[in-house]
């Protein structure tokens, strides 16, 4: 089965990865963009920041996607594959750039990814009040410096592009214990092998 953890930076993504990890020891983990090295450098220039093109932004995580797929998603679509975000992201952020139409992003991500989407999106999701709380105990990254309201507009996109890709999204809140949401999780992954 394969699975993407989604949701705006502090959001709790990678705890909730190293938690499943543990509950499912033979679980292929992986992350968009970054997981291969064409997108290590792809996910460099991405968070820099450095892009001016919007277009080009979304065309960097096309491609980081289409060689993820390739390495990493397609010969393990048999085991259990843990995603940290997904083309629902992508699909997001490209939504709130508003530079491509609907139709072109749906495309474009079909022809990136194969038409091989998460069987389940988990969106972790945050308030806009514990959101600048965590945002003001770390150090920002270029995407982080836009703004919790910038980023809010993500967590709404990452809904509506689910919707778009016909996915199916569990959304949880990211301000439950630790613990609490890894259930969650685990719970909603063995229900749907049942």
């Amino acid at each position: 089965m394969y699975i993407a953890i989604e949701g705006i930076d502090t959001a709790g993504k990678s705890t909730q990865i190293s938690k499943l990890s543990e509950y499912f020891p033979h679980a292929i983990i992986t992350k968009e963009p970054g997981a291969t090295k064409v997108g290590e450098k792809i996910r460099d220039i991405v968070l820099s920041a450095s892009a001016n093109s919007k277009k080009a932004e979304f065309l960097l995580f096309l491609a980081d996607r289409a060689e993820h797929m390739q390495e990493v998603i397609e010969p393990n679509l048999d085991k259990m594959i843990i995603s940290d975000r997904s083309a629902v992201s992508g699909v997001a952020y490209a939504l709130i750039q508003g530079e491509i139409n609907k139709k072109d992003l749906v495309e474009l991500n079909n022809f990136a990814t194969n038409n091989n989407y998460p069987k389940k999106v988990f969106l972790l999701r945050l308030t806009k009040e514990e959101l600048e709380y965590r945002l003001s105990q770390k150090e920002l990254d270029g995407i982080e410096l836009r703004g919790s309201e910038y980023l809010l507009k993500i967590q709404d996109a990452i809904i509506k592009a689910t919707e778009l890709l016909g996915l199916e999204l569990v959304e949880i809140d990211a301000t439950d214990s630790i613990q609490e949401i890894t259930n969650n999780i685990i719970n909603n992954i063995e229900d749907s092998n049942d």
